[in-house]
């Protein structure tokens, strides 16, 4: 009689890839040198995650910072305080030590979906996720559709600029100072949005 398959086991593989990757490229990911490193069977790997492309989406779910139930939940925004504090409770989020790991596989990851497009979306989908839910938050605050959609894809590409560059100098203060003029900026153009819509 054939063993059933261990439910735990592909979550605990995870977490012992996320941890072998913390100082190696995603780039370089092969089930031999993970097997190796691991000190399990190519086998093994291969039965949990099928392909590297399959592998490489798990990793991303796992680390990506996607918009949670939570957030989801909270739209739309009731007030313009609501939202411009729920970015900074995002930023917040960023800032924590254990976060800095998880976003550069997902801006490590996000590159090679530009290479690998037709393999990997995961990435992509969370970019478009996030666009989608800025534009209602904005559109729900009184923002034009079409302008509510430009607004929204200007913060997240803001957002993940800031992010990059958060995770690759590690100057938390300067990133920070980044963040709450970009912010500012933005607060001014969704007010006017706003005004001109109701004029």
């Amino acid at each position: 009689m054939a063993r059933r398959p261990d439910p735990t086991r592909k979550p605990a593989l995870l977490q012992q890839i996320i941890a072998h990757l913390a100082d190696k490229p995603l780039s370089s990911l092969t089930f031999r040198s993970l097997a190796k490193a691991l000190d399990v069977s190519t086998f093994t790997l291969v039965y949990h995650f099928g392909t590297r492309a399959e592998l490489v989406r798990e990793i991303v779910r796992m680390n990506a910072r996607g918009a949670s139930p939570e957030e989801t939940a909270m739209l739309p925004f009731d007030t313009l305080e609501d939202y411009f504090s729920s970015l900074s409770q995002s930023w917040r989020w960023t800032q924590l030590p254990e976060n800095l790991h998880r976003q550069r596989l997902e801006l490590e990851a996000g590159l090679l979906e530009a290479v690998e497009r037709d393999e990997l979306s995961i990435t992509r989908d969370y970019f478009a996720r996030w666009i989608a839910m800025g534009t209602a938050a904005l559109v729900g605050l009184g923002v034009d559709r079409d302008d509510a959609a430009v607004e929204a894809r200007l913060l997240v590409n803001m957002f993940h600029g800031v992010q990059f560059d958060l995770v690759l100098n590690q100057n938390l203060e300067a990133s920070t100072a980044v963040f709450e003029a970009a912010i500012a900026h933005h607060r001014s153009r969704v007010e006017q949005l706003i005004t001109e819509v109701v004029q």
